[in-house]
């Protein structure tokens, strides 16, 4: 589900870790819109250090495009979003949480992304995670077993949660 505040709150959850604990170890990524001349053009994935890499486009014409996958009018460059995303989420000893703003259909086109996720959720780290629960179709593989583990946002029902609902500080 595409623009409901997932973001924004797994943003603001961030932001609010990182001024109460400096020190805090955060891995992962989220997910920010592209925009061009006030029109949404795509997707792109950032880390919380700052790096971006495009997720998807409606406006890519290259030729390599032609060959991605497509959710609605995006195509999505599966290639650029797993060379970011994937080694945000290496396990590493050091690490006090992952966040995962998107496991959804973009994301998951790729067959190292999920993986991935799988390994996170299995390591003993915390994770605040945001996964869209389909209207139709097929829910998110495996995501039923790992429910008491991460936070979901899937729709407007969370969205208008506060940070401070989420934060016990």
């Amino acid at each position: 589900m595409r623009g409901v505040g997932k973001t924004t709150l797994i943003v603001k959850v961030f932001e609010t870790l990182k001024s109460s604990n400096p020190n805090l170890k955060i891995q992962g990524f989220y997910i920010s819109e592209v925009r061009q001349g006030g029109e949404r053009v795509g997707f792109q994935v950032v880390t919380f250090d700052g790096r971006t890499a495009p997720l998807a486009s409606s406006i890519s014409s290259s030729p390599e495009s032609l060959r991605w996958p497509t959710v609605g009018k995006y195509k999505v460059d599966v290639a650029s979003f797993e060379s970011l995303a994937v080694p945000e989420l290496q396990v590493r000893e050091d690490t006090d949480l992952f966040v995962i703003d998107g496991v959804g259909k973009m994301e998951l086109f790729g067959s190292s992304f999920f993986p991935a996720v799988l390994r996170v959720l299995e390591s003993n780290v915390p994770v605040l995670a945001s996964v869209p629960i389909p209207k139709v179709g097929r829910d998110i593989p495996a995501g039923d077993n790992y429910e008491g583990h991460m936070v979901a946002f899937a729709g407007h029902k969370y969205a208008t949660r506060s940070t401070a609902d989420l934060l016990p500080i």
